[in-house]
């Protein structure tokens, strides 16, 4: 798994693009990672996950506790997956809706989208 946080922030947005497996092994530096963000003082942030091609319960799990941290500091969480992903159920989308928990996140087709304040999220 690779992070690259783009740019450090655009506007009040910090990007965390994230590929490979999230899972038992990769998840603890998904976690750290948000958590190093967070602590820098950013409170929006954008998970692009277009590039993640496995994603297991411990993921998920990440995913949920990154919206617990985000929420708890009042900010913005908003998750990006592949542009048909919400029609053609990208991996972490058909995980996520799986396990019942894909409501809970505000899912954008790129991160353009994700960036913006007009668009809306993707239906789950």
């Amino acid at each position: 798994m690779t992070f690259k946080v783009t740019g450090g922030e655009q506007g009040e947005w910090a990007v965390l693009q994230v590929s490979g497996e999230l899972d038992l092994v990769t998840s603890p530096v998904l976690r750290q990672r948000v958590h190093d963000v967070v602590a820098e003082g950013h409170h929006c942030l954008v998970l692009d996950l277009s590039d993640v091609f496995f994603c297991d319960s411990s993921g998920v799990g990440v995913l949920i506790a990154a919206r617990r941290l985000i929420r708890s500091c009042q900010g913005r969480l908003r998750l990006v997956l592949p542009a048909r992903g919400a029609a053609d159920g990208s991996h972490v989308n058909r995980v996520l809706g799986a396990l019942g928990v894909r409501r809970l996140f505000d899912v954008y087709g790129d991160v353009g989208a994700a960036l913006g304040d007009e668009g809306e999220p993707l239906s789950a």
